[in-house]
Formats: structure tokens, sequence, C-alpha cells
């Protein structure tokens, strides 16, 4: 009875310690891939889909989890008890044993000829695995638009051939595998028989013994149960590797922008902007801003116009340094933002983009996105500065209302107020927005031009244009047409060069009628454009 307990506890304690030792590996890998992930640059984002990397984050992951809580123990258990029986073998007989060991090499050339190939197929599936990943979640997010345009059945049509395909790569993996239990079976029987005659042969000569014989074969059948085991494991492992290897290259991934060893802090700032001869390209040898210079004085407010592709986004992109330039420089308040740290640099500077983008949350939360440590008094504050606190007090729970996955409950106006608000919030000497009223309209924007002029005033403001509302009263306008600067000046004094920008206002006012102040300033290819 005292046996059987101490075993029950035994057991009981090695299968808590390996689940909790491989549990905790697994928590420690999400924790250091998240983080890995927040801090990989742009230009990673840029190629891979969200949903691989999903795919990797969990499914990968998890690949590893049966190898790592009960694979490793079984693994070691298998192979000390091989060693142990090994000795015993060459104690009791060093001839059978060394017949015996013939067979080694052959298992160790099929492992090898069959991990190659099981490992290639397995990295087949985890990668096919992924593009299911990422098709269902770009499904999912854009669930509206498949909707709206009926593309249910279509949808389904190319998942199910995503799916087969992930289906297929899979039985293919496990068929090939599969032969390998087997093969090492058959090669165990052929060495018993290999064993049994040598053995007979020694008994017949009076080098050994009936009974050391029967001893010996025991041991031959325990020699390959362990083998056994691990062959049946095969698949398992094979898969654990190929999920590891994905997760670890994606950590392997290099940061592109990084602090430099000797970033330093940068301090609180007055505004000033110059880009000097920037050259930027997202593709070697394609640049898509080609000697940009301009310069912004604390308060100034900068608008950029041109049509799609012009580079107004660029600009922004690497004011924040989400990528880093070519060739030039940019300073603030004459501080290479190379030379300084990301952190401290972005903290200067307020983001307010197109699409808003809130996180699950309360109203509050989402306020005080950038701001922690803001308390209930300056949330209300920034909230009524953008007129946006009548409406949350409006709700049955006011701030502490839950926003949906990506303010699904809350329309495009109040979703872009609250935007609005987290950036005041910060009260960053730079602010960046990027088409912030393009999907505003017009009598919500009247509601928040206030707050914009409120939010603008003392900081120097980058105003990507949509809206002539937004830059008639700009300090300067940047006219900007395949990554140059070909005018710049204010609105006044663009229309009396008669040029671009003269020709694309009078194209919006006629189209646009009396109010043209809500024509949108962006440039399609249709406008003429003078000789840069």
């Amino acid at each position: 009875m005292a046996a059987s307990l101490l075993v029950w506890v035994a057991t009981y304690g090695q299968s808590y310690i390996m689940s909790w030792v491989g549990q905790t590996v697994l928590f420690s890998m999400r924790r250091e891939l998240f983080m890995h992930l927040q801090r990989l640059s742009f230009n990673f984002y840029d190629r891979m889909e969200a949903g691989r990397i999903m795919s990797r984050m969990t499914g990968d992951v998890n690949a590893l989890n049966d190898f790592l809580t009960s694979g490793i123990v079984s693994t070691a258990s298998d192979l000390f008890v091989l060693v142990g029986i090994v000795l015993l073998m060459f104690a009791l007989n060093w001839k059978l044993a060394l017949a015996t060991m013939i067979v080694g090499p052959i298992i160790g050339l099929v492992t090898h000829l069959y991990r190659t190939r099981s490992r290639n197929l397995y990295r087949e599936v985890r990668w096919q695995n992924s593009m299911v990943t990422a098709y269902l979640a770009e499904n999912i997010s854009g669930v509206r638009a498949v909707q709206a345009f009926s593309r249910e059945d279509l949808n389904q049509d190319r998942f199910d051939g995503v799916n087969r395909e992930n289906l297929r790569r899979l039985i293919r993996a496990t068929t090939f595998s599969a032969g390998f239990g087997p093969i090492i079976t058959f090669i165990s029987t052929v060495a018993t028989v290999l064993v049994v005659w040598f053995g007979g042969m020694l008994v017949l000569n009076d080098e050994m013994t009936l009974g050391s014989l029967w001893a010996f074969l025991a041991y031959v059948g325990r020699f390959f149960e362990p083998i056994s085991d691990l062959s049946a494991r095969y698949n398992s492992m094979q898969a654990a590797m190929a999920g590891g290897e994905r997760v670890y290259a994606l950590m392997d991934t290099p940061v592109a922008v990084q602090d430099r060893e000797d970033a330093y802090q940068l301090g609180e700032i007055s505004g000033s902007v110059k880009f000097n001869d920037v050259v930027f390209e997202y593709v070697p040898d394609r640049p898509v801003l080609r000697g940009i210079s301009l310069e912004a004085t604390p308060g100034e407010v900068i608008a950029l116009v041109g049509h799609t592709g012009a580079g107004k986004s660029s600009i922004i992109n690497i004011l924040l340094r989400f990528y880093d330039i070519k060739d030039g420089s940019i300073t603030i308040d004459g501080h290479d933002i190379r030379a300084v740290t990301m952190a401290s640099l972005r903290r200067q500077v307020g983001l307010v983009l197109q699409e808003p983008f809130l996180f699950s949350g309360t109203i509050r939360d989402n306020i005080r996105y950038g701001k922690l440590e803001a308390n209930d008094d300056e949330v209300m504050a920034a909230a009524r500065a953008v007129n946006l606190h009548d409406f949350i007090v409006g709700l049955p729970l006011g701030y502490d209302t839950e926003v949906n996955e990506r303010g699904a409950s809350l329309s495009q106006g109040q979703k872009q107020l609250i935007s609005f608000a987290r950036a005041l919030i910060a009260d960053p000497r730079i602010l960046i927005l990027d088409e912030a009223t393009a999907s505003v309209d017009t009598a919500t924007e009247k509601l928040i031009q206030y707050g914009l002029d409120t939010l603008m005033r003392g900081r120097t403001s980058f105003v990507i244009a949509h809206r002539l509302s937004t830059i008639k009263a700009a300090s300067q306008i940047l006219v900007m047409r395949q990554g140059l600067i070909i005018e710049r000046g204010t609105h006044d004094e663009l229309l009396t060069q008669e040029g671009y920008y003269y020709n694309l206002y009078r194209m919006q006012f006629r189209e646009g009628g009396a109010n043209d102040d809500h024509a949108p300033v962006d440039a399609p290819s249709s406008v003429s454009l003078p000789h840069a």
C-alpha cells in the first residue's frame, strides 16, 4: 500500500513539475515573442499579414506544448533506459551486444533520412496553416465588406481551397512520417532474429548457457521498447520542431529601426522641425521622397497636398521614425531624430489617423491611452475641448462605456472625436493630422473644428490635407508630386502663382460649388500638372 502511494506521489509530482516547466517555458516564449513583435519596424508589417503572425504566436507555439510538457520527459526517460539496457547487455555478453548494436547505424541512417524529409513536410504544414489563419483573420476583419458585396459563397469556396490544401499537406506529412515506426519495428525484428541465430551458435559452442541467452533476449526486447516509443512520438516531435523553427525565426527577425547605443532622451522641445535634403525609399533604389527640404517653426501649421502616392504619408512616417531615411537629416529643435531615443521622440508627437483605431476597453481608457497617469478631470477636459463630453455623458455608463473591438459600436465621427481627445490629453509639442477629418461628415466637422483649432494652437502641426477648411489658414502649404515638393506657400500665394495648386483649387471649386470649404483636395490624376 505504501509503495503504491509512493508511486502515485512520484508520478503526480513528475507530471506536475513537467507541466509547470513546459507551461512556464511557453509563457516566457509568448511574452518574448509579443515584446519582439511590439518593437519590430513597420517594414516587417508591410510584408507580413496579421493572420500569419497570429499563427506563429498561437499555432506554432502551441505545437511545442505537448513536446515541452511530456515529450521531453518521455524522451529523456527512454534514452536513460536505453543506455542502461545497453550496459547490461554488454555485461551479460559483449559479443551478442555488438551483434545487436549492428542495427544502430541502420536506425541512425533511417532516422536521418526520415527526419530531413519529415521536417520539410511539417514546415510546409505550418506555413499552410498560417495561410488558413491569415485568410480567416482577413475575412473576419472585413466581414462588413464581405456581406455588403455578397461574397460569402465565393469566400467560402476560396477558404475551402486553402483549407483543403492544408489538409492535403498534413496528410502527406503524417503519411510519410507514419512509415518510420513500421521500419523501426522491422529492423528490431531482424535484429532479434540475428541475436537468436548468433546466440544459438554460442550456446552450441558452449560459449553461453541457454539461460543467459533467454535473459539476453529479454534485454533485446527491452532495448527496442524505448526506440519504438521514440518512433511513436516521431510525428509530434517533427511538428514541434517545425513550429519551433518558425517561432525562433520570427524572434530572430532583426529590428530595422532601433535606438543607437549612444541615443539620449529628447527633453522638452519648442517644436521646431527641419528636413534637410531627405531621401527615403521603402524598396531599395525606388525613392518615394527625393531631396525633401522643409522647415517648420514652433506653432506653424504645415499642410501637405498631393495625389495618392505623392509622398505625404511618407513624410509623417519618417518624422515619427517608423522608418529610417536613406540620406539627409531630420531635426527637432536641432536634435537629429536618429540620435535620440524613439520613445522620447514619440512622446513629443501626437498622431491622429484618418481611420482611428480604438482598443477594447472603456472610452476613458481609450482617451488616456497615451497618458495612463491622466486623471478623470484631464480626461473630461480633453473630451470637452473636442466637443465630445456631452455625447459621452449621454451614454448610460458615461466614460465607463465599453468600446467594442476597433470601436465597432461607435460611429466613424465618434471614433474620430475620441482619437482627437486621445491626442490632446498627451499634450504633444508636434501634432500630425493624417487626413484626420476625411472620414467625418460636414456636421461633425463643424463640431470638432473649434477643438482642432484649440489642439493645434501653440503646437507645430503637420496636416495631410483633405478639406480646404483645414488648409486655408495653414502657415505653409507644401504641394507634392512624385516625391518632390513642387510648390510651397500660403493659400493666397499659391493661388496667385496659378500653378498646380491653383488648377486643383479651381477644379474642386467647380465640383464643390459654393461650399468649396468642404471639397477634397487630394489631386486626381486627371488634373493638368505644370512642369516641375
